[in-house]
C-alpha cells in the first residue's frame, strides 16, 4: 500500500488525525502547558466565580463573570492548538542538491592544478535595496529563502523563523506566528482577569468579616490564584511586552538575538503601522506540503551535467602522466646507479696511458640503454603533447644521456 507523506516524513515532527495536525517533536510539553491554564481555570469557576454570583445587584452580572471565565479559557486553549497543531511554515526539501549551482573549477592540490566541484554555500539577494545573503541548508539541500532558518529542534527549514517554542511544542514561523502572539497576549488577559476578581472576592469578604485574615481563611483559593497569576503575568506578560515591540519593528526572535550587535539596516521594516498590518490583516498562505498526500514515485534522475570534455581530458590526461613520471623516475635511478656502477669499475681497470676497451663497451651499452628508454617515454609524451609541459623526468633523461656519449 502506498505511503502518504507524513508517513515517510524526514523532519522530527509528529502527526496527529492521519497527517492533519502537526507537532514538534517535543509535543508532550503541550499537556504540560494545558494544565497550566486549564487548573487555575477549574479552579477559579468553583469557588471564585461561584461565590461572585449574588455579590451583585443583579444576578446576571454574576453569572457572565462565569460564562466570561469559560469562554475565555476555551478561547486560550484553542489559540494553544492553533499554533501548536498547524505548519509553522516548513519549506520541502529537496531529494538532491540544485545542479544548476554546480560550477567546475581548477584548484591548487599538492602543487598540481586538478579539476573540483565547487558549490556556493551563500547567496546575495537584493530585498528593499538592501542586499540580503541566503545561505545553503545541507539538510535540506535547498537555498534558505530570506528569514528562513533551520530549526535543529524539528529539522527543519522554517520560513519567517521566529523561535522553536517549548511551551507550545512546535516552530513558531510565517503560518503560527499570529496565532502564537494572541495566544501569549489572550494568556495575559485571562491571568489579568482572574487576578482581578479574586482580588475582589477577597474584598466582598473582608466587608462581609471586617477582618483580613479571616477574608484569607475563608477563600484560599482567591489567594492562591493571585499569586499562580501574578508570577505568571511577569513571564506571560513580558512575553508579549517583547512580542509587540518585534512586531512594531517587524523583526523575528532570531534576527533581533543574532544580528543586534550588527547595528546593520533592517530590510523589512516598512513601519509600525504596516508592520502590524502584516502580522495580523494579511491572508495566511497555504501550506507548500500536503502531508496527507500519497508519496509518488520519483523519475529517476538524470545524470549531473557532465565536467567541461577539456577537464576530464585534462584529469585523466594528470593522472596518466603521474603514473608515468613515478615509472620513469625508477628507471632514471636504476640506470644513473649503474651508470655511476660502471664508471667507478673503470677507473680501477684504467691505466695511466688511455682508456680500457670494457670501458667503452659499457658506456656504449649504457648509451644504448638511455637511448631506448628516451625514445619510449618521448613516444608516451607525444600522445599528450600540447596538455602539459616537458617533464622534469624527461630533462634529466636528456642529461643523462649527453653525459653517457661524452667521452
Amino acid at each position: 500500500m502506498a505511503k502518504r507523506v507524513y508517513q515517510a516524513w524526514k523532519g522530527s515532527n509528529i502527526f496527529f488525525c492521519n497527517g492533519r495536525l502537526v507537532f514538534g517533536p517535543d509535543a508532550r510539553s503541550l499537556t504540560f502547558s494545558v494544565l497550566l491554564i486549564l487548573v487555575p481555570a477549574v479552579i477559579f469557576c468553583t469557588f471564585v466565580a461561584r461565590n461572585l454570583l449574588h455579590k451583585f445587584s443583579t444576578d446576571n452580572a454574576g453569572y457572565a463573570i462565569l460564562v466570561v471565565a469559560i469562554i475565555f479559557t476555551t478561547y486560550v486553549l484553542v489559540l494553544l492548538l492553533f499554533t501548536s497543531a498547524r505548519d509553522p511554515g516548513i519549506i520541502p526539501r529537496n531529494s538532491h542538491p540544485p545542479e544548476e549551482e554546480f560550477c567546475y573549477e581548477s584548484s591548487e592540490a599538492g602543487g598540481r592544478p586538478t579539476p573540483s566541484l565547487q558549490f556556493p554555500r551563500t547567496k546575495e539577494v537584493i530585498v528593499n535595496g538592501v542586499p540580503v545573503k541566503v545561505k545553503y541548508c545541507e539538510t535540506c539541500m535547498l537555498y534558505r529563502p530570506p528569514r528562513c532558518s533551520h530549526c535543529s529542534i524539528c529539522n527543519n527549514c522554517v520560513e519567517k523563523f521566529d523561535h522553536h517554542c517549548p511551551w507550545v511544542g512546535q516552530c513558531i514561523g510565517m503560518r503560527n506566528y499570529r496565532f502564537f502572539f494572541m495566544f501569549i497576549s489572550s494568556a495575559t488577559l485571562l491571568c489579568i482577569f482572574v487576578f482581578s476578581l479574586s482580588a475582589l472576592n477577597i474584598k466582598f469578604l473582608v466587608d462581609e468579616h471586617h477582618n483580613v485574615w479571616k477574608a484569607l481563611k475563608e477563600s484560599p483559593a482567591s489567594v492562591v490564584l493571585m499569586s499562580y497569576c501574578f508570577i505568571a503575568l511577569w513571564f506571560v506578560g513580558g512575553l508579549t511586552g517583547f512580542h509587540l515591540y518585534l512586531i512594531s519593528t517587524n523583526q523575528t526572535t532570531y534576527e533581533n538575538f543574532r544580528y543586534r550587535a550588527d547595528n546593520r539596516r533592517n530590510a523589512f521594516d516598512r513601519g509600525c503601522i504596516p508592520n502590524f498590518l502584516e502580522v495580523f490583516c494579511t491572508k495566511i498562505q497555504p501550506s507548500k506540503n500536503k502531508f496527507r498526500a500519497y508519496l509518488q514515485e520519483e523519475a529517476p534522475r538524470t545524470s549531473m551535467r557532465p565536467m567541461p570534455e577539456v577537464n576530464e581530458e585534462f584529469g585523466e590526461d594528470r593522472r596518466a602522466k603521474v603514473e608515468d613520471d613515478l615509472e620513469i623516475g625508477d628507471d632514471i635511478m636504476k640506470l644513473s646507479q649503474r651508470r655511476d656502477y660502471y664508471g667507478t669499475e673503470d677507473i680501477k681497470r684504467r691505466g695511466s696511458d688511455g682508456f680500457s676497451r670494457e670501458s667503452v663497451e659499457s658506456d656504449y651499452n649504457l648509451g644504448s640503454e638511455l637511448q631506448t628508454s628516451l625514445s619510449q617515454v618521448e613516444a608516451q609524451q607525444s600522445r599528450r603533447a600540447g596538455s602539459f609541459g616537458t617533464s622534469p623526468h624527461i630533462l634529466a633523461f636528456n642529461a643523462i644521456v649527453a653525459d653517457s656519449k661524452k667521452p
